[in-house]
């Protein structure tokens, strides 16, 4: 039955992702909801509450943050975005991916139509956002019923109708700009560049006055207009139709393009984008002397580099942006502190004992930057698994380079790429938090900066480790859904009063508070053995394995 269409194939291709995203992303919230009571057992903590999510107002909106629903979206409707991850990753490769494998060829010579084609695959995409979405709702749901929060099964489903809705902008995004790249891989790179742009952008207007107009720019505006778990707001009809219609018109672009460009191909940009012809050289009609050309690590590099340059100005510009807004809200939290059981609950949460040092506000926004980069990992590790796939290793082999010097140095160029992006971190974090005028700890941000590559290149391993069993497609998704796990247990675990030995599941665990305590250095050689191990058994699967199996 599943390979009865292009549709349902490519529905169960993405099931898993159903699955982890949209079960990991729901008892996320389950969570969070279940232990929203013990927050609010006395009316000073219920002031606390909502005294500290005030100060907090540039991260998200805080609306009555003092019911169960109002605290979840406060908390984690920001963090939730992270959703986004995979429909950028699946639409990037739904077309191009397809046109890179030469698959593309094979799928159009059936009786079916280009638009055909495309419109089935989107339409299993949008689908399996829509499962996400409802199953979010409904342990959403369940979590409310179990603490008698104020809201409807309705109003719990409208809220992963929200998530989806957003998150199939940047997929839909992905789509589009996938019609101007030579490969996948860029235009999810662009889009997760694009994601954490809009990102800041939403932020502006809370920060800035009169700036509701640059906010507008940014999709997540429109997203966070409704808040369905919160009593008594009204629903945005005017935001969900907004999102509706990027998505159709993104979603509608691309597709018409698709239709009209060669297969292979790529749109051709406006004249005034191109480059000025320089006739005074002779065109070579091979590259040569290229210097990606000259080694596999090269070519591993030369092919990461567009990517890598998206992601680092993302991790990068995200981290520096949280510095600079980072003095602004210790000055707002400092009257709070000698009063608030709540804050100083936060503070010890986030690994500090004051306040007033700024390492200790920033270590809880620093825990996302281990999530970023193991993102970028993950597309990587994506695009290892499906050159096996696609046959392109064969190529590479048929040259006199042994299949260990394949592996290693597409890992290599891969720790590469991840150190450039700590590093960058780093020099932007420093130079933000001296503009400021914020001090900080130098060791210590260079600790919580650079203790990001590990973690990245863990994730990374594992992908690799897995791909010499299983298809790209579950690969990735199996990835994208331990990333959930891991991101549950770590940020959900300590409200529920889990025991260390279940924390320490999640990798984001060993990341531990830098910013506050410095460098985890026994964490980090775990990380870096484990690391090690899954990539000598990667190897040694892939020096005996047939290719393509």
């Amino acid at each position: 039955m599943w390979l009865s269409s292009i549709y349902l194939k490519t529905l169960r291709e993405v099931r898993i992702a159903i699955i982890g995203w949209g079960a990991g992303m729901g008892l996320l919230l389950y969570a969070v909801l279940s232990a929203f009571p013990s927050l609010v057992e006395t009316p000073q903590a219920r002031a606390s509450l909502i005294s500290l999510a005030g100060s907090f107002a540039w991260l998200a909106e805080p609306v009555a943050v003092d019911t169960p629903g109002g605290y979840a979206i406060f908390k984690y409707g920001f963090t939730i975005l992270v959703v986004a991850i995979w429909p950028l990753l699946a639409c990037s490769r739904l077309l191009r991916g397809e046109e890179e494998s030469g698959s593309m060829d094979a799928l159009l010579s059936l009786p079916r139509g280009r638009v055909r084609v495309a419109v089935e695959k989107l339409a299993a995409v949008w689908t399996a956002l829509l499962g996400i979405g409802l199953l979010i709702g409904l342990l959403a749901f369940v979590g409310g019923a179990h603490v008698n929060a104020n809201f409807s099964l309705g109003d719990a489903l409208l809220f992963g109708l929200n998530i989806a809705l957003v998150c199939g902008v940047f997929g839909s995004l992905a789509l589009l700009l996938s019609q101007f790249t030579q490969e996948r891989g860029t235009a999810a790179g662009v889009t997760g560049g694009l994601l954490l742009l809009f990102i800041v952008l939403d932020m502006v207007h809370r920060i800035i006055a009169n700036t509701d107009w640059i906010s507008q720019l940014s999709p997540i505006y429109y997203y966070n207009l409704n808040k369905p778990l919160v009593p008594g707001y009204s629903v945005n009809v005017g935001a969900l139709l907004v999102l509706l219609a990027l998505n159709i018109i993104l979603s509608a672009v691309a597709l018409g393009l698709f239709a009209r460009r060669d297969i292979g191909g790529v749109v051709a940009l406006p004249s005034f984008l191109h480059r000025p012809t320089r006739t005074q050289q002779p065109v070579r009609p091979l590259p040569v002397n290229e210097w990606s050309l000259r080694s596999v690590y090269a070519r591993s590099l030369g092919m990461i580099v567009r990517p890598t340059f998206w992601w680092t100005i993302g991790i990068a510009g995200f981290a520096a942006w949280m510095v600079v807004i980072a003095k602004q809200s210790a000055e707002k939290l400092a009257p709070m502190y000698t009063s608030s059981p709540i804050l100083k609950d936060f503070i010890s949460k986030a690994g500090g004992s004051n306040l007033m040092t700024n390492a200790t506000l920033l270590s809880a926004v620093f825990s996302f930057l281990p999530l970023l980069l193991m993102a970028f990992a993950v597309t990587q590790a994506n695009c290892w698994s499906a050159d096996e796939e696609n046959g392109l290793q064969e190529l590479v082999l048929a040259t006199p380079q042994s299949r260990l010097t394949v592996i290693l140095a597409r890992f290599g160029a891969l720790t590469t790429a991840t150190i450039i992006i700590g590093v960058v971190t780093l020099a932007a974090t420093a130079l933000a938090a001296a503009a400021a005028g914020l001090t900080l700890d130098g060791g210590n941000l260079a600790a919580a900066t650079l203790s990001i590559i590990p973690l990245g290149l863990l994730i990374a391993a594992l992908g690799y480790l897995l791909s010499g069993w299983i298809s790209t497609a579950i690969d990735t998704g199996f990835l994208s859904f331990l990333l959930v796990l891991w991101f549950l247990i770590n940020f959900a675990g300590p409200e529920l009063h889990w025991s260390d030995t279940a924390l320490r599941f999640s990798a984001f665990y060993y990341y531990g508070t830098p910013l506050v305590h410095g460098l985890p250095l026994a964490d980090m050689l775990g990380v870096v053995g484990g690391t090690v191990l899954m990539l000598i058994l990667a190897t040694v699967r892939f020096m005996r394995k047939d290719i393509g199996r």
